[in-house]
Order: structure tokens, then C-alpha cells, then sequence
């Protein structure tokens, strides 16, 4: 059986890889399985502090394989739901609960619950010919994957309208202009540029990072007055690691800390 999703971790980096290139790296339920393991072994692998995720060939993820929920008159409705629920639910979830950092290099074409992949991680970096389309509304679907909760948050409301209904293709460079992704780089230099970014990400006080990543979640639900709380509680926490320990004394004796994730 062919691995759908590669896995390899070196210098605290796990990168991730999505194998079905000639289905533009479209999920079926093999590749959802094998994907969800993964992610649950980065999340608990103590070697691992960052995670680069992106997709093999020319394209990053173009959402769900169609053959896979394809409707017809001879056979049982297609349970979208329990897909929804039990896949991409899980994946969004678990790269938010996770920790650690995780950087998307979007290689080309991110689709329908592909491009909501890419946004549910730290930071995305793109290729100049990769490009993001909410596919949802062009076959009768809507957004999954956490699309209808990031998209909002990131662009606003009415660019997430436009996305979203109308269903139109956008360039690297005009999602980087409308905020939607960190940086684009030219093709030949994504893959260079994204693991400089995970790697110096993952020599960094990941354990703060982790907590910074708690913070940021719940600031979309939050008041005010809960965050400041949360603040103050995981600031406690951050006082409390080697790292902090290891940061302070680095800068008193002007030199450069050496993190451990601790």
C-alpha cells in the first residue's frame, strides 16, 4: 500500500508531505487516516519542535477527492457529514491544539479544504504560482475545514463573502496583499525559504511558542478581560521553563541562547 503521506524529522523539523500527485493531493480516506496519525505523532514527539507541512508535485492540496463522494441514483447517500466530522474537524483541531508551530509551504493549487488547511496553520508561505480558491460553492457545498471561522478573522467579512460565494481563484501575491498568507517566494526558492522558517522556529523557546499559540486561540472567543486573565496565568507558566531561565541568563551574559523546548 502506498504511503499518501511522507514523514521524516530532522533538526527538530518534522516535514510533512502530502503523496497523491496525480490527483493534485486530494484527500480519500487512506490519506486522511495516514495524515491524522501523523499529526498525532508530531504533537507528542519530543525531537520534534516545528512542523513543515506541503504537498508533492504542482500542487499543494486540492481538498476532497471528488471520486470518493461522487453522488448516484444506485447507491446510499454519501455521509458529508461523518467526513467532515471525523477528517477534516480532526485535522483543524489538531493542528490548533498542537503546540508547537507549523509552517505551510503551499507549492501550487490550494482548493476547497486544502486552502482551509493551509490556513489553519501558523504560517503559510506560497509559492508565486501557487493560488487559493474556496471551491465550495462552485459544486453546491459549503466551506469546511475551519474556512468559515479563519477566513473572516483574517480578510474580513465581506473579502470572505467574495471568496467564499463567488468561488474565484486568487493569486499568491493578492492573497499576501488582502493578509491572508505571511510571504510568497519564487518557486524555486519555497522550498529553501519554508524550512529556514520552521528551523529557526524550532531553535526557538517552542514551549513559549506553544503557549503563545494557546493564547491566540482563545482570543477569538475571549473578552478582554478573559485574555488579560490568560495572560497573566500563562506568563506564570513561561516564567516557570528552562527556557525563560536559559533566555534571561543569554542576555545578561550578551550571548546566544541555546533553547531546548523546555
Amino acid at each position: 500500500m502506498a504511503d499518501f503521506v511522507e514523514f521524516s524529522v530532522a533538526m527538530g523539523v518534522a516535514r510533512v508531505t502530502l503523496n497523491r500527485p496525480d490527483v493534485l493531493n486530494s484527500f480519500n480516506d487512506q490519506m486522511g487516516r495516514e495524515f491524522l496519525d501523523v499529526l498525532s505523532t508530531v504533537k507528542d514527539q519530543a525531537d520534534v519542535r516545528a512542523i513543515l507541512l506541503t504537498g508533492k508535485g504542482r500542487a499543494f492540496c486540492a481538498g476532497q477527492d471528488l471520486a470518493e463522494v461522487m453522488p448516484a441514483d444506485d447507491r446510499p447517500a454519501v455521509d458529508l457529514r461523518g467526513i467532515v466530522a471525523n477528517r477534516y474537524n480532526l485535522i483543524v483541531r489538531t493542528i490548533r491544539e498542537t503546540e508547537k508551530p507549523f509552517v505551510c509551504a503551499v507549492n501550487g493549487v490550494a482548493a476547497g479544504a486544502g486552502a482551509n488547511l493551509a490556513l489553519a496553520c501558523d504560517f503559510v508561505v506560497a509559492s508565486r504560482r501557487a493560488s487559493f480558491i474556496q471551491s465550495f460553492s462552485n459544486i453546491g457545498l459549503v466551506p469546511d475545514t475551519g474556512g468559515s471561522f479563519f477566513l473572516p478573522r483574517l480578510i474580513g467579512l465581506q473579502r470572505a463573502n467574495a471568496l467564499m460565494m463567488l468561488g474565484g481563484k486568487l493569486s499568491a501575491d493578492d492573497a499576501l496583499g488582502i493578509g491572508l498568507i505571511y510571504e510568497v517566494v519564487a518557486e524555486e526558492d519555497l522550498e529553501t525559504r519554508s524550512l529556514e522558517l520552521a528551523t529557526l522556529l524550532s531553535n526557538k523557546p517552542t514551549k513559549g511558542l506553544g503557549l503563545t499559540k494557546r493564547l491566540l486561540n482563545a482570543s477569538m472567543a475571549n473578552t478582554l478581560e478573559q485574555q488579560l486573565v490568560m495572560e497573566a496565568e500563562l506568563q506564570s507558566v513561561a516564567g516557570a521553563t528552562s527556557d525563560y531561565r536559559e533566555g534571561v541568563t543569554a542576555f545578561v551574559e550578551k550571548r546566544t541562547p541555546r533553547y531546548l523546548g523546555r
